[in-house]
């Protein structure tokens, strides 16, 4: 399979460090910015806003996980989120979720996938 370059996010082994990384997708002064987790051999992609106020999650950079790493964090107001869902177990927005972007690993690329509208997205949530 030929890969898309315009579509990759990140490298598998740029996760294996801290479990997350940032990424920002398109130009200008609003690009759509999201993160990556690996929750065991998936990785899973999410809009970089809490279900609570759409603030982003992290306050430092690729800082979205729980101390112990088995839990995403806003360190806003203390919402805490399952990996694998993106769904909110603790918090103000208790029972909402994130909002997931579909991404595919290839060949040891994570790349957004192609039904993905970028433009829409960004211009939902910027």
């Amino acid at each position: 399979m030929e890969i898309d370059l315009t579509r990759v996010l990140c490298r598998v082994n740029e996760l294996r460090a801290t479990g997350c990384k940032e990424f920002r997708l398109g130009s200008g002064e609003w690009p759509l910015r999201g993160f990556l987790v690996q929750a065991g051999n998936e990785v899973h992609g999410y809009v970089n806003r809490c279900a609570h106020q759409s603030l982003p999650l992290n306050y430092l950079p690729d800082r979205f996980l729980t101390y112990d790493g088995s839990m995403i964090l806003c360190t806003a107001h203390g919402a805490i989120f399952e990996k694998s869902t993106g769904y909110c177990v603790s918090g103000p927005c208790a029972g909402r979720s994130l909002v997931r972007v579909a991404v595919q690993v290839v060949d040891d690329y994570v790349l957004l996938e192609e039904s993905v509208d970028v433009q829409a997205l960004a211009a939902r949530y910027t």
